[in-house]
């Protein structure tokens, strides 16, 4: 099987199909599945920390392990069941049409003019309250999420499936799908949701060092503001709480030539988060188009240094 021709497959399937609710989905799966360990580990354990650390070692040995015994089985079949297989697999750990789809959603509601609307859509993609944002927080709101999700959603399962294989790329999903439920520094989560928030830091660290300056490269062929996008990558990129998704946050805003970051709400609870690249811009409906514009072609060029890394690293091998 040849994993990058793989790889592209499901790129290509994921970016025609997205993501249709009729459709099984290993995400959703590993989500019920982590809240019902939860509950239960929870009764057993004492320590939050420990209940925590149980839930997630469980939901990451199922995530790796099931789709590696499902792919190993498949190729005792044959090779072109196991290459269907895997396409699956990968199809299923990216999430590009997903993010594009939902930012679009945003993006037309404003131009519509309909607040009440776009309010509704943004909050499907973000964490905050969005009962009462204005039309430049809502695009503020979007294009971060369609910043911090470039890494979460695309390159980051594109760099474990070309490096490791679709096991690897369901077990990073696994990771992130539970950081998204339990990293919350709140009561609840603070100490549950230490393992799962620390594993996600460590999965994205080298993926979102390889992508965020390649959100410069697509600016400079998009005619945006490369330069202004390096500069911010690199002044501002590790202000952010996140040690990785600061860095296309920061690359982004640079690259669109507008300001992100400030004050969200979040159940009614004020939370400030730095500023990250230049108010030179005021944020419009149009900065959505061009976070899109750069979220796919970066996506391409990663793969293609992705691809390119791994035929290297064999040649030397």
């Amino acid at each position: 099987m040849n994993p990058q021709f793989a790889v592209f497959s499901a790129l290509i399937l994921d970016l025609a199909l997205g993501d249709p609710s009729w459709l099984p989905h290993p995400v959703r799966w590993i989500g019920k599945a982590a809240r019902f360990l939860e509950r239960k580990t929870r009764r057993i354990f004492l320590s939050p920390f420990l209940a925590g650390s149980a839930t997630s070692m469980c939901i990451y040995l199922l995530s790796f392990f099931l789709p590696w015994a499902i792919i190993a089985a498949a190729r005792h079949v044959s090779y072109l069941l196991e290459f269907i297989f895997s396409i699956f697999i990968i199809y299923t750990a990216v999430a590009l049409r997903d993010l594009l789809d939902h930012s679009r959603a945003v993006r037309l509601a404003l131009e519509e003019k309909n607040l009440e609307k776009a309010r509704e859509r943004v909050g499907r993609i973000v964490g905050r309250d969005t009962q009462n944002l204005s039309e430049s927080e809502i695009v503020r709101a979007c294009v971060e999420s369609v910043a911090e999700s470039l890494v979460d959603g695309i390159t980051a399962p594109l760099f474990y499936a070309i490096f490791g294989g679709p096991a690897w790329a369901m077990l990073y999903r696994s990771v992130n799908t539970l950081d998204s439920l339990f990293g919350y520094r709140n009561e609840k989560y603070a100490r549950f949701g230490t393992l799962p928030a620390r594993t996600d830091d460590l999965a994205n660290f080298l993926p979102a060092r390889l992508t965020a300056p390649l959100v410069s490269v697509s600016a400079t062929l998009l005619r945006l503001h490369p330069v202004l996008s390096l500069q911010a990558l690199y002044r501002d990129g590790k202000k952010h709480p996140s040690p990785n998704s600061g860095l296309c946050e920061a690359a982004m805003a640079g690259a669109l030539g507008i300001r992100l970051g400030g004050t969200n709400y979040y159940q009614g609870i004020a939370s400030e988060k730095p500023f990250l690249g230049y108010d030179t811009e005021a944020l419009s409906p149009i900065h959505i188009l061009s976070a899109n514009r750069i979220v796919l072609l970066t996506s391409a060029i990663s793969l293609a240094l992705f691809i390119s890394i791994r035929i290297a690293l064999y040649s030397f091998l």
